[in-house]
């Protein structure tokens, strides 16, 4: 690789570029990046890392509510948000500096600028002009917010916005069911705005189980969040200081924000990658192959750029398996079945496995075990609030092929079941684990009758 400046070129330092930057220089590769914006990416910057923090401070109010019955007398508690903002600020700037210590540690070149792709093996920088010849070339420049094309859009935020108001809003429409527009809709509501959520499906969260869906809606709906299903806001206009959201059957709702969820674009886009021979598809996404290379030989890419699965982990695994491939001659590959997944609202949802339309649809007998249950803290809070738990379990193995989870701490729940699904554990695994009491969890090893 001496005829070229360095080995690896990556573009987009997020989580996904960042490890494989590390982990090829590791493997002494000579290694340079490239980011136009802020190193750490979406999930670092302005996704799920800020999102959970902002979870955590609209948690507290049901932490205070539930407080009483434990003996806890709190007066004069207030919120105040832009010192909540302020102080995601300072930790976002604290994990971007980590970053960038950690590139710098195994010297990796940081470029502060937007790259293009010239050829199969050159990169121009934009601020300089300067090319850059590499072995191999990286995207990992990931996905941005999706609004659609409708009358008065610019007066609306995405999730990117919603980082960064000066205020609170009082009301706020929301509009998409997926994972960021409920995670905003629990964060808005639970510090204290009027939260009204648009969908133009009949239920929440597409692709989820119908049991979790329906069981997370009618909780949120507890929680005070409105829901309008089978709408669209088709227009937003101006008025006064705030702003109205006009549906799609002309109901008209008076707010402060209009945030849109629904959906995501790969970066891909002025990137020179089509003109160099990369195939991408309509929605932007480049196409890859299971070592993630395209269809140019020496170029890559991973992450939500390539659209398989948009989650953080999978981009930071598929960007370790590409430079232990490429750099460390170990080659493997992700094995994306039986991904974990998470969704921080309130209540929280942890889900690893088939659902169980998926697993009839597969054509398979199977057994569902399902429980619905006051969690032990609720019973003397009065708060009302309910844990559901579901196992979806292949009837003639025995196997568990999807696991369920509703309620507080789901997503550490599921990321420890998670390991018993993906190694092939059964039903009869489950029952002799001897349960650790009192717990949530234990439901997950004491179910006995099928739902």
């Amino acid at each position: 690789m001496a005829q070229f400046d360095v080995d690896l070129f990556v573009i987009g330092a997020g989580s996904g570029g960042v490890r494989a930057a590390r982990i090829a220089a590791e493997h002494g590769a000579r290694v340079m990046i490239a980011e136009e914006y802020r190193v750490g990416g979406t999930c670092v910057i302005r996704g799920c890392v800020p999102k959970k923090l902002l979870v955590y401070a609209s948690r507290f109010a049901y932490e205070f509510e539930e407080a009483a019955a434990f003996g806890w007398t709190i007066k004069g508690a207030k919120f105040d948000w832009p010192t909540l903002i302020a102080n995601k600020d300072r930790e976002i700037a604290r994990l971007e500096a980590a970053y960038r210590a950690t590139l710098g540690r195994n010297k990796v070149g940081i470029v502060e600028s937007r790259a293009i792709v010239e050829d199969a093996h050159t990169v121009r920088i934009l601020k300089t002009g300067a090319r850059v010849t590499a072995a191999h070339i990286l995207v990992a420049t990931g996905g941005h917010p999706v609004l659609p094309r409708i009358p008065g859009i610019d007066l609306a935020i995405s999730s990117n916005e919603a980082f960064h108001l000066k205020k609170l809003p009082r009301r706020i429409v929301i509009v998409g069911a997926g994972y960021i527009g409920l995670e905003f809709a629990t964060i808005f509501a639970g510090l204290g705005s009027h939260v009204t959520l648009v969908h133009r499906g009949d239920e929440i969260l597409r692709g989820f189980d119908d049991d979790v869906r329906h069981h997370v809606r009618v909780e949120m709906q507890e929680r005070g969040i409105q829901f309008v299903l089978k709408h669209e806001v088709s227009a937003i206009e101006k008025k006064g200081h705030a702003l109205c959201a006009r549906l799609s059957d002309g109901a008209a709702h008076d707010v402060d924000q209009v945030m849109f969820a629904t959906g995501r674009r790969a970066n891909s886009a002025n990137m020179g990658l089509e003109a160099v021979g990369v195939a991408i598809d309509a929605r932007g996404a480049i196409a890859v192959d299971d070592n993630s290379r395209t269809t140019v030989p020496s170029i890559y890419a991973i992450g939500d750029v390539t659209d398989r699965l948009q989650l953080t982990p999978v981009a930071i695994r598929e960007g370790h398996a590409f430079s232990d491939s490429i750099f460390g001659k170990k080659p493997w590959s992700l094995n994306r079945t039986n991904v974990a997944t998470a969704v921080f609202s309130e209540p929280e949802i942890g889900t690893v496995g088939l659902t169980e339309a998926e697993a009839r649809d597969g054509g398979r007998e199977i057994d569902i075990y399902r429980t619905s249950f006051r969690p032990m803290k609720s019973t003397m809070s009065g708060r009302a609030t309910t844990v559901l738990m579901k196992l979806v379990v292949d009837r003639a193995t025995d196997r568990v092929l999807g696991v369920h989870i509703v309620g507080e701490a789901a997503a550490e729940m599921i990321q420890m079941v998670a390991i018993a699904v993906k190694m092939g554990a059964t039903k009869a695994d489950l029952d002799a684990t001897v349960a650790l009491h009192p717990t949530a969890a234990e439901e997950l090893v004491t179910l006995r009758a099928k739902a």
